[in-house]
């Protein structure tokens, strides 16, 4: 495989926007390209990240129309992605395959979602359509009820009092809303206290109101290249130097909800095609959807052993100082959670990270960055390791 190397990325900020999905993902992907030097038809393929176009805009076969509002060649296929909350890393992870494998030497890839249009009870119903239609959805389930009982489940496995999980869920929401204070683009830009989580409204027992993150709209782009033809264009080059992804079933076939045979096994492919461990990892940008969801994170991707998550968070180890810096973007909790985008800002933030350009988030010293991003209840998971030399 040829080495891949990221030449620009683009992002929105994340909130309720005004601007429709191809206005969006415009100003990301010609922010990136501006970075790149580059313009429109230079880039070979576009692979983009979305969800939900025909029910936010009635809009379907969104990738064609995007690469047409970016002026890109009618020769330069244009591939949209599904794979729920993770389908910008898919896309991405795909870009990245297709130019290391020397059938593309310059792409862009990204997401775009405008989830705010549709408001709280269809936008609840169709992000419940990345469940099983018969076992799950048919039966209520959605995902706050998914990662309610990942948290029951935990209490029960490890003995842990659900106070005590609720005390370190409440403190990885206040960790990524201040995180989410020193990003310019994350839709939360405020400080909450641990009694602003344990106080708000119940959602489903025990995740409260802020447990949850929102829905957002936004978009994000990278551009992939050939690192033999281009990385000369960059002053500081990041590389993909690993991939990985996996799928499971329906929620129902997975006995134990603490643990996440996809995400474990897509982590492991991208950590050994980089030729890495956890412990290299600077800064990780995970999936917390749920702050349940970022606790047990830390223990699928080996930042910390399976049972000590909370015990991690309580140490302080994922803050901007400590150990294992987690979501200085402020997560999805924060950042907001554009579902087709997502996957896509967050490796807008490794990128950044790497290069040393986050200025009050910045985590010193980061040379390798990872990105987690889950789609749908546990059932598509996508992995990257980004690096810098």
């Amino acid at each position: 495989m040829r080495e891949v190397v990221v030449l620009g990325v683009g992002m929105t900020k994340f909130g309720r926007s005004e601007h429709s999905m191809k206005e969006m993902f415009s100003m990301a992907a010609l922010e990136a390209l501006e970075e790149s030097g580059l313009e429109s038809k230079d880039l070979q393929a576009l692979f983009i990240g979305n969800v939900l176009g025909g029910f936010e805009e009635g809009q379907m076969n969104i990738a064609p129309f995007l690469a047409d509002e970016i002026g890109m060649r009618h020769g330069a296929p244009a591939t949209r992605y599904e794979g729920a909350c993770a389908s910008a890393t898919v896309a991405i992870r795909h870009a990245a395959l297709m130019v290391g494998s020397g059938v593309y030497d310059l792409v862009m890839a990204g997401g775009a979602e405008r989830t705010t249009i549709m408001g709280t009870p269809l936008a609840t119903k169709t992000f419940a359509m990345g469940s099983h239609s018969e076992y799950e959805r048919f039966t209520g389930i959605t995902f706050p009820g998914i990662f309610a009982m990942v948290a029951h489940q935990y209490c029960a496995k490890y003995g842990i009092a659900l106070a005590d999980l609720k005390m370190s869920m409440a403190r990885t929401a206040v960790k990524n809303h201040h995180n989410g204070t020193l990003n310019p683009l994350a839709h939360f830009k405020k400080e909450i206290t641990v009694e602003t989580v344990l106080n708000g409204p119940m959602i489903a027992d025990p995740l409260q109101l802020f447990d949850c993150c929102p829905f957002s709209d936004g978009a994000a782009a990278i551009v992939l290249a050939d690192a033999a033809k281009f990385k000369n264009k960059v002053r500081t080059p990041v590389y993909v130097a690993g991939t990985g992804q996996g799928s499971a079933g329906s929620t129902y076939r997975q006995k134990d909800l603490t643990r996440m045979a996809a995400r474990e096994a897509a982590v492991r492919q991208a950590y050994d095609q980089a030729g890495i461990g956890p412990s290299d990892v600077d800064v990780c940008e995970l999936h917390d959807c749920f702050t349940i969801a970022e606790v047990v994170a830390l223990e699928m991707l080996g930042f910390a052993e399976f049972g000590q998550g909370p015990a991690a968070v309580d140490r302080g180890d994922t803050s901007l100082t400590g150990r294992i810096p987690i979501n200085p973007s402020g997560g999805l909790k924060a950042k907001g959670h554009p579902i087709g985008a997502t996957g896509a800002a967050q490796a807008y933030e490794i990128v950044k990270q790497l290069r040393g350009e986050c200025g009050e988030r910045q985590v010193n010293g980061a040379k390798i960055g990872l990105v987690d991003t889950l789609g749908g209840d546990f059932s598509t998971v996508c992995s990257l390791v980004l690096r810098r030399d």
